[in-house]
């Protein structure tokens, strides 16, 4: 099992412009067999919402939007800060990023996630 934490997670609940906020957790899978993740998503006045299944195929690429993250009828909302956890069957690399067009400058931030040790 691989494991990656996302501490800051937050949908802005607005967007000024043509861009909308966003964020994405973005994975790479260069392996020869398909990658498949498990994303729990936690939050500092509810429950969470756990068991969202992601398919990421061999050799490529997906950018998955955290705001069409489902399990059943829930979902994250917009201007709610949570946390992630990304779980995968095997080895693939993880980068989380968030567009905030707020304002009429739009902000961009991108941060490769490490795998987490076992035992935490």
């Amino acid at each position: 099992m691989n494991r990656w934490v996302i501490p800051d997670g937050y949908i802005p609940p607005f967007s000024s412009g043509e861009l909308e906020s966003h964020e994405s957790i973005c994975v790479l899978n260069t392996n020869d067999t398909d990658a498949q993740l498990l994303i729990n998503v936690y939050f500092e006045d509810r429950n969470p919402i756990e068991g969202i299944t992601v398919l990421v195929p061999a050799k490529r690429t997906q950018h998955i939007r955290t705001s069409g993250l489902r399990s059943g009828t829930d979902s994250i909302p917009k201007g709610v800060p949570y946390a992630a956890e990304v779980i995968s069957d095997i080895p693939v690399f993880v980068q989380y990023s968030r567009l905030d067009s707020t304002q009429p400058a739009n902000a961009l931030m991108s941060v490769m996630a490490f795998p987490v040790p076992d035992g935490l």
